[in-house]
């Protein structure tokens, strides 16, 4: 099974202020604040589609803690085995779902289902043709939505904040501890010790890095490959290192003079 790597970010309209008509009527404050969501996409055999969803949140535990995902059911069919029972394996997971596309409610396995708000305003990333070849491969990224400017964080980042930005890069001048997390649509910057979660290219962005003054994170990512502490290479832990995304898997390397490939 792969890993979950589709993503969107989902807003309220622009940070906004509703008068109203009454001279002393209280005022109405709204904020925009987005969220970005993972996007499963499951496949038949449910049963052993399961399986690997255990597999990987064994390796990567908790990697679905408070995370909103979204439901892809475009793979499946009203005849699908098992398919009237997949929401409630999903919840005995703690897979929040906010939403659920690909399917017809109509369908009679999904009649006990419990379908969430219709969100609006999602901002796809759109297709991505899978490369075939190496001329492929160096033309796939042009399908990627384009980065825009980077998010800089000036402090520490501290366990249990989430810290977003599906439009570039994030750069951190400070530690990043365990428990936090920081989500990029491009590169990953951390100017001192990475001890939490790092997740590059969410929005389809295989060229991102993953960069660290100090390698002790819990789970890196890019572009929806992930890779687990436990899996790291052991000369990378404690020391200056960069993350990049080869062959569909995790390279760690350390970062040293002669080591930062173009």
């Amino acid at each position: 099974m792969s890993s979950p790597s589709a993503s969107q970010s989902f807003h309220l309209s622009d940070a906004s202020t509703v008068q109203a008509p009454a001279s002393n009527a209280m005022t109405i404050r709204a904020r925009g604040r987005s969220f970005l969501a993972l996007i499963l996409s499951p496949e038949a055999p449910l049963k052993e589609w399961l399986a690997g969803l255990d597999e990987h949140m064994r390796r990567a535990a908790g990697f679905f803690n408070r995370q909103p995902v979204i439901l892809d059911l475009s793979l499946l069919d009203e005849h699908t085995e098992g398919l009237a029972d997949f929401q409630q394996e999903l919840r005995q997971r703690h897979v929040h779902l906010i939403g659920i596309e690909g399917g017809d409610r109509h369908w009679e396995a999904l009649q006990s289902w419990e379908w969430p708000i219709e969100l609006q305003g999602g901002r796809p990333s759109g297709p991505v043709k899978l490369p075939d070849n190496e001329e492929d491969k160096q033309d796939s990224g042009s399908t990627a939505a384009t980065l825009r400017e980077p998010l800089i964080i000036n402090r520490a980042v501290r366990s249990g904040q989430s810290i977003q930005n599906p439009d570039g890069d994030v750069i951190v001048l400070g530690a990043v501890s365990s428990g936090a997390e920081i989500i990029a649509g491009g590169s990953v910057h951390v100017y001192g010790p990475l001890r939490g979660r790092a997740i590059a290219g969410v929005d389809g962005h295989p060229h991102a890095r993953i960069y660290t003054a100090k390698m002790e994170a819990e789970l890196l990512a890019i572009d929806g490959f992930y890779m687990v502490a436990e899996e790291m290479p052991e000369e990378s832990i404690g020391q200056a290192a960069q993350v990049y995304l080869e062959d569909e898997r995790l390279k760690v390397v350390p970062l040293q003079a002669g080591t930062i490939r173009a």
